[in-house]
């Protein structure tokens, strides 16, 4: 690994004619431990304005899934395992396509919002909903035949035919997810986490309120708890929307543009390269649903891993708000030129992920006997929980820092590369051994989990391989690359001259 604290030339492109020069703001080199906690204090501070909005608007967003779960649990075993399966298979399987193809925009508008090329996000943002929109269309398939498709794989008969139903009540959501991560990813960029955070906290909150009223008091059971859920991922994308166009982003926005329909099959290409590398990622913890479904006794395992699943997600899901956060600072800090600024601010973000994952681990199994019974009446299902625990609690602390080592990965633009590690270490190695310790060593549900987690610690081991060899400085150069030719040469020569 080339050391980035020495003095920074970087190298010239050769397809460019210009070598690229590092901004003048990097971080300066770190000699003594004072430097080093000063500069610690500084990048901390950067990362928690992003994270704690971040943290605390995933969190949110994904509560809104897991409360319609939670109140589904006091329904009934069915219930609650339809809505599982739907929010684990069917949903999964969208959510991760989704999210994916809308985290190319995440490298994008990071990268050119720091190198001053605001007046092009707005455009990106609207190429990306052109994009998530047609594949939310041919989707739409998947829900329609889901209870054809979710017997094929070998759900059960009940399971299989109340989620499909579900999935059916569940498309409006779908079109949901087409229009809100490009707002997350555009609004991110610029850091406006914020407003996020506060509409999301609305939403959740609404959505208590209104699961409640339909699902129990009211008795509507699923249709209330589809109603409600589609409510709420709209709600937030109308507010986002109206924050977007109501002059609060300047620049970034400047209204809609035939521009969006321009260089389109770049655009997929790279929203591709995202979406394999996150569906690898979403689809290998959907697996873990699917596979319980096969073992004896299917509702009851697969009930007490969607609530491990459930908290498993809380906790990756306030991970993701510094996945968030740090490829913000990364693609910020590489568009403007500053390679030791975002090589120290992945190390700081590490640090704090690994930490806050250790303390919930140490929560979660000192309370294994208490927190099974928020989740579930069913007292088998409550015992399974305590058993998997302390599978749970290890498996918090790996997944507290991939998804840090992953959000780098897309605000350097390293989707492609990542999707090939996700390849091997989940499918190849994880699943492979997890149905090996369940099925023939006769672990069962525990099985399943061992190999899953294994899967996880090899990739994470991986990335964290891949980081260590990086040259920061050639990265720095890329993204100057991206730029001119996602923006044009010459308005990014424009914006250089004028920054400098």
């Amino acid at each position: 690994m080339e050391d980035s604290t020495q003095p920074l030339l970087l190298s010239t492109n050769p397809s460019s004619a210009t070598t690229f020069v590092a901004g003048a703001d990097d971080i300066a080199p770190i000699t003594s431990p004072r430097d080093f906690f000063r500069e610690f204090s500084k990048e901390s501070k950067k990362l928690w304005f992003l994270a704690a909005p971040a943290m605390f608007t995933t969190l949110c967003q994904y509560s809104l899934g897991a409360i319609t779960q939670t109140f589904a649990g006091q329904l009934s075993a069915l219930d609650l395992a339809a809505i599982s399966v739907e929010n684990s298979v069917i949903a999964g399987f969208s959510f991760g396509i989704m999210l994916g193809m809308g985290s190319a925009l995440e490298t994008l508008t990071g990268q050119a919002f720091g190198a001053g090329q605001v007046d092009m996000l707005g455009v990106y943002l609207q190429r990306s909903w052109v994009i998530l929109c047609t594949t939310a269309s041919f989707l739409c398939l998947l829900y329609v035949f889901a209870t054809n498709i979710l017997k094929a794989i070998g759900q059960t008969e009940a399971i299989s035919t109340s989620a499909g139903l579900f999935a059916l009540y569940m498309i409006p959501q779908l079109f949901a997810y087409a229009l809100n991560f490009p707002m997350a990813k555009f609004l991110q960029a610029q850091s406006k986490i914020m407003v996020m955070a506060v509409i999301a906290g609305l939403a959740l909150v609404l959505h208590v309120i209104f699961s409640w009223l339909f699902m129990l008091k009211l008795g509507w059971g699923m249709v209330g708890a589809a109603a409600v859920l589609n409510a709420a991922w709209w709600f937030i994308d109308i507010c986002q929307f109206i924050y977007i166009i109501s002059g609060t982003c300047g620049r970034a926005w400047n209204g809609f543009s035939m521009k969006a329909f321009q260089d389109l099959w770049g655009f997929v290409k790279l929203s591709l390269a995202s979406a394999v590398m996150i569906c690898l990622e979403v689809w290998y913890y959907m697996a873990l649903i699917l596979f319980a479904g096969y073992l004896k006794n299917a509702a009851i395992a697969v009930d007490a891993l969607s609530v491990c699943m459930n908290i498993l997600g809380w906790t990756i899901m306030a991970s993701l708000g510094m996945n968030a956060a740090i490829s913000v600072r990364i693609s910020n800090e590489l568009g403007a030129g500053h390679p030791r600024t975002a090589k120290f601010s992945l190390m700081v973000a590490v640090v704090s992920s690994f930490c806050i994952g250790v303390l919930i681990s140490a929560i979660l199994f000192f309370t294994r006997n208490i927190y099974p019974s928020l989740f579930s009446s069913n007292s088998q299902v409550q015992d399974l929980v305590n058993q998997l625990t302390p599978l749970l609690s290890a498996c918090i602390i790996v997944n507290n820092v991939q998804p840090v080592l992953s959000g780098m990965a897309i605000g350097a633009g390293w989707q492609a590369a990542v999707a090939y590690v996700n390849i091997v270490c989940y499918y190849v190695f994880g699943i492979p051994l997890g149905l090996l310790l369940s099925y023939k060593m006769g672990l069962g549900v525990k099985g399943i989990w061992l190999g899953m987690m294994s899967g996880s610690a090899v990739q994470t081991i991986a990335l964290t391989y891949m980081i260590y060899k990086t040259n920061w400085n050639k990265e720095a150069s890329i993204a100057e690359d991206r730029i001119k030719k996602w923006g044009g040469q010459k308005s990014y020569e424009i914006v250089k001259e004028t920054i400098s």
